[in-house]
This record gives structure tokens, C-alpha cells and sequence, in this order.
């Protein structure tokens, strides 16, 4: 009964005759200060209860003169119409209120209130100094929100190892919500940890597995170099003298790779000729190093792609390169050394307990030797090391060609010097929306008073090099400006990558060519499809899963093999396979 008698202070006036009926109105003593308002306001500030000796009349009289306010007429001991009148009329009205009541509190739930029974319901304890016990969430997130105690995951055998075992000691303890919490804060953390610790030792071994060099590309640059000096047929020129005049003949479609890969510059290679409508008007300059050089000239020699004409030299045969001191060697030599001393080694990166995985992951793949390779800077030297060029496509050794790239040479630049595909455009959120802030630190001041975090970045791997403008330029200039700044800076304004100084030496030399002639991200994430990969124009194997390691996405990595002839006797003897 949803009304009467918690706190009697509010009813000194009431007057209660007979003891029976104090008792019946005691049994249903309501819980809410506000539904003894109701009825105090129902029935008036003041009033009296008469009851007669018989129990036959029941008379409420209010406080302000009125003599009668309700008479009740109980009938004798026998029942009479009018009192199965009264009984049913006074039971209906009370059911069909307490109705209400109940129907409007739990549809507004325990956080709304719209009637006078739950607004009481939540106000009583208040007035009357009474503290209102914490929900259960509240009690979850108040020790969620507490710092770490130590001592509560010190003990890894006490924490539940599983969902299924911290749910059967919570049904077998009978735990409150505070114990429930502490235990999940417990839980999570331990996951937390060991998370961590999964996804450092994934980036460490993937570090490792893409800094190495397979087994199998060693044994074949070993044979290639053995077959080099007992084979007359491996130190063929190439290309062959009457060949040499189209190095120089701009009426032909030139390709700049460098690369110290022989696999990786075979598929290049065949990829380009294979897919080209004309390709006895490709020429193809590979720039190797000295270690590199003789196995690169016997695999040319004895797998020759004509009519497409191969040069193969090494860096120590460019005349200009010779020549006094070199800006990119000397600063390669010392970002060698600055790298060695401000990372410390894998090692130290990895014991490092306060920096989140992916920040690890970045200082790891920072100590690539790739990003120490003089073949990864020589790119920005080709109108020295091409003087007698107009224009160049560059190719990275990681990329496969599958479409004729000669229209290439048709795109008007407007005077630019790059031509480049722009990374912050497109379909694909995760790779091509990269940004100048997602390759500079912007918050050195010297980046962040000369760069535009917001503006759009560029990829290399597939560009076309307009070098009669880039003659007109300072760009080389440039860029070995702000390597030696950041050298200065010990590696602060960017850690890794010939990228970040090329996307700063090219400033407002750029222009925007067509995303078809480059697709990028095919070696760091799976999330492009096949069916895209393989209608673009040229495919980017940038990241560590490179095509020719174990750790190649195997859904793509056919689109690299269908390339190699695993019937070949050298990539037979080494056990190159396709899986």
C-alpha cells in the first residue's frame, strides 16, 4: 500500500482511537516521505480519526471547522447493499491508483523521475541525512578510476587466467561489485602486458626478418658471383657496344632502378619489358654497388630481355661520383653514426617500458640499413649522374610493373620536376592519407616555421623526373641542407626514410599524376584486395613485407612471383619458391 506513516513527525496531528485500525495502518507503513505528503494534502494539514465503540461509524474531521469531511457508515453485522457499495467504490479507486503509481515508476526506471512516489523515493534519504549507498557501476568505476596497486597484480597466479575462470570464481566466492572490480582491473592489466610484450617480440621479429638477408637471395648472389668468374657468357658488356649510343638518346623511353637485390631487380625488370607495347624503345639503367655489381651483370647477361636494352653499373663507374667529395656520401657516413649512437641498438628499444608498441616499431624499423644505403639517397643525383637526359622514370625495387608506362612521357608537368602520385587522396583511409605531419616532426620549430602540417604528401617508388627543370633548380641542394640539419638535431626532425628530406628538397616542384600509375601499401597492410591490386598500372611492395620474404602477405605476393621462372637453374639450386 503505497501510502502512510514512515515518519511520524509528520503526523503528531493524527489522532488514533482505537489501537486496532493504529495497528492495520502501521502493518502498510510506506517507504517515501512523498507519499505521506500526498495524503497529508489529500486530507488536510490537521485532522481526527473517530472511530465508534461499535465499529460501526468511522469519522475523518478536518481542522478547519467542517464537521463532517467523510462519514462511513459500517453496517451491522450482516452484510447490506450499501456496504458492498462503499467496498467495492474504495477498492477500486486504491487499485486502480496504486496502478499508476507503479506503471509510471518503472517505465521512468531508476534515473528518471515524473511522479511524487519515486521522487520520494530518492529525496526521503536525502532530507533526513540518511547516505544513499553507491550503485553498482558507480562502485565498478570508482575503483577502475584508482591508481594501480602494485600488490593486487603482484601475484599472477591469483589473477583468472581466462573469462571462463574469473566467472566461476566470482559464482563460487559470492563476490561483491567492489571485488568484481578489483579483480577485472587486475585481469585487464595482466592482458594489457602481455599484449604489449606479444606485439614488441612481432615488431622485433619482423624487424629482424625484414633487415636480414634470406638465405636463399645470399646463395644466389654467391653463385651468380662464382658463375661471373668461370663464365665467359656472364661478363658479357652490357649493353652491347652497338647498343651504347641509346643510353644517351632521349627518343627512348629511360628507366632508372637502383638496387643491391638481384631477385628484386629481375621482376622489375621483366615486368616492365613483358607489359610494354614497344620495348625495343626501353632502356633500362640498374645502379648497383660494388659488392653487387658482378652477380647483377651475370644474371643480365644470361637472362637478356630483348629487345629491351639493360645497362648495369655500379656506383664506383660514374665518373661524377669519383670526383672530389660527395654531399650524400659524407652525410650517410655520418647518419651511420649518429643513428648507431642515438638509438642504442634493438636491444635498448625493445627493454624500454614506458613508450607504446607502434612508437617502438618506428625506432626499430629506424635502424633498417636500408635508410643507411647510399642506394636509397642516389636518387637525388641523377641529373649528375644523367647529364645527357631529359627525363627519367624511377623505379624502386620493390615495385611491379603491369601496364605500358610509355604514356608517361606524355604528361605535361607544367614545368615541375616530380611527378608523383599524392598520398592523401583516395578510397584507401589507411594508406593514402598520408600528410606532411604523418612524415615531420612539427613539433621541432624549425619544421613548424617552414611546413604546412596539412599539406599533402607524395610517394616515391614510381616517379617521373623532368631533369632539364630540375637542372634549373636547387633541389639537391636542399636536401642535403636539411639532412645535415637533422643530423644536427640528433634525428629529431624526422627518424627514418629518404621521404620526409625529398618531400621538403621538392617543395613546390611537384606535380600530381594519376593514382593508377601507383598503387603503395602492398607490403605493410592486407587490407587492399587483389581485384584493386591488380588493376592498377604499377603495384608498391613499400613496408617489410617484402614479396620475397616469409613474411609477404601470401594473397598478394602472387602478383610479384608470376614473374620469377622458379625453373631457372640458379633459382632452382638456391630453393627460391613461389610459398
Amino acid at each position: 500500500m503505497p501510502f502512510l506513516l514512515q515518519h511520524f513527525s509528520l503526523f503528531k496531528s493524527l489522532h488514533f482511537e482505537n489501537k486496532f485500525l493504529a495497528a492495520l495502518l502501521n502493518k502498510y507503513r510506506v517507504c517515501s516521505l512523498i507519499d505521506s505528503w500526498v495524503y497529508f494534502l489529500l486530507f488536510g494539514s490537521k485532522m481526527q480519526l473517530h472511530i465508534s465503540p461499535s465499529l460501526r461509524h468511522v469519522t475523518v474531521l478536518p481542522g478547519k471547522g467542517v464537521r463532517e469531511f467523510i462519514k462511513v457508515k459500517i453496517g451491522s453485522r450482516r452484510l447490506s447493499y450499501r456496504m458492498v457499495f462503499y467496498s467495492l467504490l474504495f477498492f477500486t479507486f486504491l487499485l486502480r491508483f496504486v496502478f499508476v503509481l507503479t506503471a509510471v515508476n518503472s517505465i521512468d526506471g531508476e534515473t528518471k523521475c515524473s511522479t511524487l512516489g519515486c521522487l520520494g523515493k530518492k529525496l526521503a534519504p536525502k532530507i533526513l541525512g540518511r547516505r544513499i549507498e553507491a550503485t553498482i557501476p558507480e562502485i565498478i568505476y570508482q575503483v577502475l578510476e584508482e591508481p594501480i596497486n602494485q600488490s593486487e597484480i603482484d601475484l599472477e597466479q591469483e589473477i583468472p587466467q581466462t573469462l571462463e575462470d574469473f566467472v566461476a570464481e566470482l559464482n563460487d566466492g559470492q563476490s561483491d561489485a567492489k571485488t568484481f572490480a578489483v579483480k577485472l582491473k587486475a585481469m585487464v592489466r595482466l592482458f594489457e602486458q602481455r599484449t604489449r610484450t606479444a606485439k614488441i617480440q612481432e615488431y622485433l621479429y619482423r624487424h629482424v626478418a625484414s633487415s636480414s638477408i634470406p638465405k636463399q637471395l645470399h646463395c644466389l648472389a654467391l653463385r651468380l658471383a662464382n658463375e661471373h668468374s668461370t663464365n665467359a657468357n656472364a661478363r658479357l658488356q652490357l649493353p652491347s657496344a652497338e647498343f651504347v649510343p641509346a643510353l644517351v638518346d632521349n627518343s627512348f623511353f629511360h628507366f632508372v632502378l637502383a638496387s643491391d637485390n638481384v631477385l628484386a631487380a629481375s621482376v622489375v625488370a621483366s615486368s616492365l619489358v613483358q607489359n610494354t607495347l614497344h620495348p625495343e624503345r626501353v632502356v633500362l639503367h640498374i645502379i648497383t654497388d660494388r659488392k653487387t655489381y658482378y652477380p647483377m651483370q651475370a644474371w643480365f647477361s644470361l637472362h637478356p630481355l630483348t629487345p629491351a636494352i639493360i645497362e648495369v653499373k655500379a656506383l664506383h663507374h660514374f665518373d661524377w661520383l669519383t670526383k672530389g667529395k660527395i654531399p650524400v656520401l659524407e652525410a650517410m657516413e655520418k647518419d651511420q653514426k649518429v643513428r648507431s649512437q642515438f638509438r642504442g641498438g634493438s636491444s635498448a628499444i625493445v627493454a624500454n617500458n614506458t613508450e607504446q608498441p607502434k612508437v617502438i616499431a618506428a625506432k626499430l624499423q629506424a635502424l633498417s640499413p636500408k635508410y643507411n644505403s647510399v642506394m636509397n639517397h642516389i636518387r637525388i643525383h641523377f641529373p649528375e649522374l644523367f647529364p645527357n637526359l631529359n627525363k627519367v622514370v624511377f623505379l624502386d625495387d620493390d615495385i611491379v610493373v603491369q601496364t605500358d608506362l610509355s604514356p608517361l612521357w606524355d604528361i605535361d608537368m607544367n614545368g615541375k620536376v616530380n611527378g608523383a602520385v599524392e598520398t592523401c587522396i583516395g578510397e584507401d583511409k589507411y594508406v593514402m592519407s598520408k600528410k606532411f605531419r604523418s612524415y615531420l616532426n612539427f613539433s621541432h620549430p624549425l619544421i613548424a616555421n617552414n611546413f604546412n602540417p596539412n599539406e599533402c604528401a607524395w610517394a616515391y617508388g614510381m616517379n617521373i623526373f623532368d631533369l632539364d627543370a630540375w637542372r634549373k633548380t636547387n633541389i639537391s641542394q636542399i636536401y642535403h641542407h636539411w639532412i645535415e640539419e637533422n643530423i644536427k638535431s640528433d634525428l629529431s626532425l624526422w627518424q627514418l626514410g629518404t621521404l620526409p628530406p625529398g618531400l621538403i628538397a621538392f617543395h613546390g616542384h611537384t606535380y600530381a599524376i594519376n593514382p593508377f600509375w601507383h598503387m603503395l601499401g602492398l607490403g605493410y597492410q592486407e587490407n587492399t584486395t587483389v581485384a584493386d591490386a591488380e588493376s592498377a598500372g604499377v603495384i608498391h611492395f613499400n613496408g617489410r613485407a617484402k614479396p620475397w620474404l616469409d613474411i609477404a602477405f601470401p594473397e598478394l605476393r602472387p602478383l610479384w612471383t608470376k614473374y620469377v621462372n622458379f625453373s631457372d637453374r640458379f633459382i632452382k639450386g638456391c630453393h627460391i619458391r613461389a610459398s
